[in-house]
């Protein structure tokens, strides 16, 4: 026997979770762990206004970030070497 179909939760997740330690936000989607646990509890207007306040957590996050490795990172080791 099937479940009733329920509609897809709108989610912000990319598949990319890894939290950032010094803000607490989710380098991928920029949302809390508390936020990210209680997603699928929250109503969706709810949802809604966490999502509404991503896209400024996640450029803040990349404006704070530097990458340290790939190309850059060692193009840089060899300079300071």
């Amino acid at each position: 026997m099937n479940a009733p179909h329920q509609p897809a939760i709108e989610t912000p997740c990319v598949k990319i979770c890894v939290v950032d330690p010094e803000t607490g936000f989710c380098i991928g989607c920029g949302r809390t762990r508390n936020e990210i646990g209680a997603w699928l509890g929250m109503n969706a207007e709810t949802r809604r206004a966490v999502m509404a306040e991503l896209p400024e957590r996640v450029a803040t996050l990349t404006l704070r970030k530097s990458r340290r490795g790939g190309r850059q990172g060692r193009l840089r080791s060899r300079e300071q070497g």
